[in-house]
């Protein structure tokens, strides 16, 4: 089961996934969002050291290194 939150503006579930991406530099780095729907890449748990947090103005959720 992937890890789902739900907005508190929306009600909608949103669905962490985890992706890799090359940069310009050529560098490789793992990147997390959200989605609307569950995908193969979704993640069943929030990555260590993150918690999420919910745009205010857009509803939207997203991950942050915790304080």
């Amino acid at each position: 089961m992937a890890f789902s939150v739900k907005s508190k503006k929306s009600g909608k579930t949103y669905f962490l996934h985890s992706k890799e991406v090359k940069l310009a530099g050529g560098r490789k780095q793992n990147i997390f969002y959200f989605a609307g729907e569950e995908a193969k890449n979704a993640l069943d748990a929030l990555p260590l050291g993150y918690e999420v947090m919910e745009n205010e103005r857009t509803g939207l959720p997203m991950l942050r290194k915790k304080k």
